[in-house]
């Protein structure tokens, strides 16, 4: 969240840029938010499945037969590293005024650190679902709450973008 905390403190003049190409810092800060609130559903029903799987498999051998790769999902937090268009509901509408999008990107933060201190022995490995971005296929709530900060990485350098593009606008005046 130190992250992205500065990214609210700008000025609304800078936070409501159009940049010629993308959204603006406001609608990236809300685009984040949408995005977490529908893989947040998914997290929570993958922990509930995982938790329930740990008490009938041996967590210890799935957990010493565990595979993992973040390569692919580490590609996430790069801009333009890959094509896809994200489904509308994921698309910001500026409904929400900026200090309801911190606030709910405060609790959603937490909301994942929540979700870690649930599943804090491996629990996590045991449920995967599809991810369909960048066909990374079959991932586990580990890697789903990975997946959420690559994305938080990914838009704080398009963010950085904005800025960058506003800078010249306004020395161009």
């Amino acid at each position: 969240m130190r992250d992205y905390l500065p990214w609210f403190d700008l000025s609304s003049e800078l936070l409501s840029y159009k940049p010629s190409v993308g959204w603006s810092i406001e609608q990236i800060l809300e685009h984040v938010t949408l995005t977490n609130h529908y893989l947040l559903i998914l997290i929570r029903k993958g922990k509930k499945k995982a938790k329930d799987l740990s008490s009938k498999v041996d967590l210890n051998q799935a957990i010493t037969n565990y595979q993992y790769s973040l390569g692919e999902l580490e590609k996430i937090a790069v801009h333009k590293s890959f094509e896809w268009i994200r489904p509308e509901h994921m698309e910001p509408k500026g409904e929400k005024p900026l200090s309801e999008v911190k606030a709910l990107l405060k609790e959603q933060i937490n909301e994942c650190k929540g979700i870690l201190n649930e599943i804090p022995n491996g629990e996590g490995t045991l449920y995967k679902t599809t991810m369909t971005v960048n066909d990374l296929g079959k991932i586990d709530v580990y890697q789903y709450i990975y997946f959420l900060c690559q994305h938080a990485k990914r838009h704080i350098s398009q963010m950085q973008n904005v800025q960058e593009e506003f800078s010249r606008f306004k020395d161009a005046e």
